[in-house]
């Protein structure tokens, strides 16, 4: 019984020491980006726009509602 009290800590301990453990024995691999220097540029007119029409209501209108 005693031993099942303290099994969250032994977990913990565990995780603690296998996380460190693997932190420690990897090594760093350097970064390679793959990315092109040319911009790409694209047609302003196929960009979609939503426009969204409508005003407002004040806080009589909105109470109303309510």
């Amino acid at each position: 019984m005693n031993a099942l009290k303290h099994m969250e800590a032994v977990f913990v301990v565990v995780a603690a020491v296998a996380l460190s453990v693997t932190f420690f024995t990897t090594e760093t691999k350097p970064l390679d980006v793959a990315a092109d220097s040319t911009i790409a540029v694209q047609n302003v007119a196929d960009i979609p726009v939503v426009t969204i029409v409508g005003k407002r209501i004040n806080s009589a209108e909105k109470a109303a509602l309510m």
